[in-house]
């Protein structure tokens, strides 16, 4: 299969963009800023990974049908995306959430007992990355967004 008619990886990077694009205006609207670093970061809504292995899963059984051996492993690394994005990875931003917060409050301490000069913010800490994983609601509207978009480019581009 030629590199610019492999549909499955197509819908994968379509889904990708989608998913990251449509971040901020959820955002927006959840929250009434417009934040357009949620084009390049991880986490949020909708999950891109999910769309990403889900547009490739659905793209693959499109292709190559149901019960094709192809179809089995891009079903099963989705599967293990998504596990992972709801899991470990989740679990890394939560740290990541308390481990700033501890950094913080002893940056206040050492601030207040040794009056050291004063530094830009941007020096004495580097935040580490919170947003890493993503909520079980997430991964479904990523998975969803992936199967949605590839089943209306293949009707709409592909028959």
């Amino acid at each position: 299969m030629e590199l610019l008619s492999n549909f499955p990886l197509w819908a994968s990077l379509l889904a990708i963009f989608f998913a990251q694009f449509v971040k901020v205006p959820i955002q927006f609207i959840a929250s009434r800023r417009v934040d357009w670093s949620l084009l390049t970061s991880t986490g949020g809504m909708p999950s891109s990974h999910s769309a990403a292995v889900t547009a490739l899963a659905t793209g693959v059984a499109l292709e190559s049908g149901l019960d094709s051996p192809v179809f089995a492993v891009a079903t099963v690394f989705a599967i293990i995306v998504m596990f992972d994005a709801t899991g470990v990875r989740r679990q890394a931003g939560e740290q990541a959430i308390v481990l700033n917060r501890l950094a913080a409050d002893f940056q206040k301490l050492v601030d207040e007992a040794k009056l050291w000069q004063k530094k830009p913010a941007d020096q004495r800490q580097q935040e580490l990355k919170e947003l890493l994983g993503h909520k079980p609601i997430e991964v479904f509207f990523g998975g969803l967004t992936g199967i949605i978009l590839t089943l209306l480019v293949h009707y709409f581009f592909i028959r």
